[in-house]
């Protein structure tokens, strides 16, 4: 009888090392899920937060094409055959390259700009489809009975950036005849064709585009934020 009782509890004790690691495991997996969930009800709070964000973001992932700012040629005939979007689609990408390209002049008043950072800006984000968000704008107030001026500013802001571009590359290279004041008579000039040809969007349309072009601006400054190092956010809360 002794031995039976022996028998039975070694089995009992082989039961257990069986299950005690099995719950374990399970517990461990349960407490991983719950991690993940809260991880991903957090990340879901932020992202119901931007949603405006996120449709802005959609909206110029849609419009971003492989073609840099000075680029032309064979994208300006798929243009004028391709049926335009709605003018609601091209604004706030308009507006975005003319924030990013007034920032780079801001740039230019460091001690020592980094001018091969800003041919890449120029090349970049919002920037990189401006050929062809400009040209619809334009398309779109031609076809309102502007006229020629719509274009005539197209090519006014295109032109100016070329000249930028230039001016960015021998500057980079030391070249004394490439001054600051120059680049940023050349920004001035893109600014003024660009704000000139925003004026024949409708007023509806064009305070849209600037909601959209808020939030995305809004969302890049958050993420700027987030990316900040764990003691330097302590730092800032503390001033």
């Amino acid at each position: 009888m002794a031995i039976l009782n022996t028998n039975a509890d070694v089995s009992m004790g082989r039961l257990s090392s069986l299950i005690s690691p099995a719950i374990l495991t399970l517990n461990q997996r349960k407490k991983h899920t719950s991690e993940v969930g809260c991880a991903l009800f957090m990340q879901e709070r932020r992202q119901s937060r931007r949603g405006l964000v996120s449709a802005a973001l959609a909206l110029l992932n849609c419009l971003s094409l492989p073609k840099d700012a000075m680029g032309g040629g064979i994208f300006d005939k798929y243009l004028k055959r391709k049926k335009l979007d709605p003018l609601e689609s091209y604004v706030p990408a308009v507006i975005l390259t003319e924030l990013q390209i007034k920032d780079l002049g801001k740039s230019l008043d460091f001690d020592q700009p980094r001018f091969d950072d800003c041919r890449i800006l120029l090349r970049s984000g919002p920037a990189a489809s401006l050929r062809i968000n400009i040209r619809a704008v334009a398309q779109y107030a031609t076809d309102d009975g502007d006229n020629k001026s719509a274009f005539d500013n197209v090519d006014e802001c295109l032109r100016a950036l070329e000249e930028l571009d230039s001016l960015l590359l021998h500057a980079s290279r030391n070249d004394p005849g490439a001054s600051i004041q120059s680049m940023k008579g050349k920004i001035d000039t893109a600014v003024d064709a660009l704000d000139s040809l925003l004026k024949t969007v409708p007023s509806d349309v064009l305070e849209k585009g600037k909601a959209i072009a808020d939030a995305y601006r809004d969302s890049e400054d958050d993420a700027a934020a987030e990316a900040l190092d764990p003691e330097l956010k302590q730092l800032e809360s503390i001033l």
